[in-house]
């Protein structure tokens, strides 16, 4: 707890009356001083509130738009150091994980807190592996759907339904329950993921294949045709396993802050997930390996890209995956992708924007104005190219992204869940609008137009039913 210090309290060397682990803050307004407690180089927002003029005030408060400089959480699942590039699970290396690991099995650490022994990871694989189906009427839900919506749209409605089919998940305080939903969130989003594809290109929805491993299975969803079994090659799949486990967890990023946000009303984890897959709809959030693609096309060729550079510098053109809101040096996830290029292009046809790539990276690396102002290569940079190859379309590149991202948001959700000092998400806000203002009736008002654009009326482009 802060305690409060008279000014003259404080050492002659500004050093403070408090120990290495405090604070010392000294108002000006008052001339009084505040020791404040530090604990893992934070100072809590709370002990902000004595800090007042008068009693009867409401105290102190931090301002910080979007948290850049504010830890809402205590967390164990994901351990992020942007300055030296490193990403850890659990306490486990990210690039440790793609070598040795699978989706699973890190799905597994994310969720319990250890790697499982080996019959622990059978029943695992086992339970997720019979619950990819999904209930018939999900799949008529999903008929329902225009033939050209977004599949991150339906991917967003299909998955804040799933509440609806399982009512007892709403039981967040039993354990069984709480397992049932990792289970059938990590099983079914892939399923909702093909749908969603196979909707949007007209295809008839193809059902899960549970001989097949988790990204086998989600490969043979999208791709199936009129064959009895559609197995996709060993290359495919392996560097799709490594995409989910890159993508797993990311700490408190944008979509896991929402399913914090959601969850801590104590709704059921369906729609604290459906909250998540809302914000990485965003484009700020999940699209940024689109918007690479569009502008590795628009350089066009390698003999263009000193001229591209010449813009960027000139803010007249973006370099699109570049820089990171948390890593300031290289993208450890955009090494692990590029040991997986070539091996994916061995088992597809060569896509000519990776030599657009590799030399943009090059030469963007080679100058001091990127790497002055820490901007590196981050896992979108190259995701696009190797899902392309993959044949899968740039509107599903963000679904693809919620599919690993779920099993970090469940693990985010069941950390929260079991931290004593949770409360529901209330933040506090600076009121910056008028006050005690008297109604003024219609006919003595007065003022500028603030609807914009036309009436309402009907589309000029006819559509396709109602």
């Amino acid at each position: 707890m802060a305690t409060e210090q008279t000014s003259d309290a404080t050492a002659a060397d500004g050093a403070g009356a408090g120990t290495t682990e405090s604070l010392t803050v000294t108002d000006n307004r008052t001339g009084k001083s505040y020791e404040l407690p530090i604990e893992d180089g934070t100072v809590k927002g709370m002990d902000l509130r004595q800090i007042k003029v008068s009693e009867d005030e409401f105290g102190l408060m931090s301002y910080d738009p979007a948290f850049t400089n504010t830890a809402s959480c205590r967390s164990s699942v994901t351990y992020i150091d942007g300055d030296a590039g490193i990403l850890e699970h659990r306490g486990y290396s990210i690039a440790q994980l793609c070598e040795k690991s699978t989706f699973l099995e890190t799905a597994y650490l994310l969720i319990f807190g250890e790697l499982p022994t080996g019959p622990q990871l059978e029943r695992w694989i086992f339970d997720i592996t019979h619950h990819t189906y999904v209930h018939e009427d999900l799949k008529s839900f999903f008929e329902g759907f225009r033939y050209d919506a977004h599949p991150m749209g339906m991917l967003l409605a299909g998955v804040g339904a799933l509440s609806t089919f399982y009512p007892d998940a709403k039981q967040i305080d039993d354990p069984e329950e709480r397992y049932m939903s990792a289970v059938r969130l990590i099983a079914k989003v892939p399923t909702l993921a093909a749908f969603s594809y196979r909707h949007n290109m007209g295809f008839p929805y193809a059902y899960p294949d549970n001989e097949l491993n988790f990204s086998e299975n989600f490969l043979s969803m999208m791709f199936k045709k009129t064959e009895a079994k559609h197995v996709p090659k060993e290359a495919l799949s392996k560097a799709l396993d490594v995409l989910f486990i890159l993508h797993a967890d990311h700490e408190q990023n944008c979509s896991t802050n929402a399913v914090r946000g959601v969850g801590s009303a104590d709704v059921d984890p369906y729609s604290a997930v459906a909250a998540g897959v809302a914000a990485l709809y965003g484009p700020l959030h999940g699209g940024a390996n689109e918007a690479v693609l569009k502008m590795l096309r628009e350089i066009g060729a390698v003999d263009n890209i000193p001229g591209f550079l010449e813009k960027v510098k000139a803010r007249e053109a973006k370099l699109m995956g570049f820089g990171h809101r948390v890593y300031k040096n290289y993208d450890p996830r955009a090494r692990i992708i590029q040991q997986h290029m070539d091996e994916v292009f061995e088992a597809t046809e060569y896509n000519p924007l990776v030599e657009i790539a590799r030399e943009l990276e090059k030469r963007a690396l080679d100058d001091e104005y990127f790497t002055s102002r820490k901007l590196y290569p981050n896992v979108d940079f190259y995701s696009g190219i190797i899902y392309e190859a993959m044949e899968i379309p740039a509107n599903m590149f963000t679904v693809i992204f919620a599919i690993p991202r779920t099993a970090g948001w469940v693990a985010q959700w069941m950390e929260m869940h079991e931290d004593p000092v949770t409360k529901i998400a209330r933040p506090r806000q600076i009121y910056t609008g008028a006050r005690e203002l008297d109604y003024v009736p219609i006919d003595d008002r007065d003022g500028p137009d603030k609807i914009v654009g036309p009436p309402a009326r009907r589309p000029k482009r006819p559509r396709r039913g109602a």
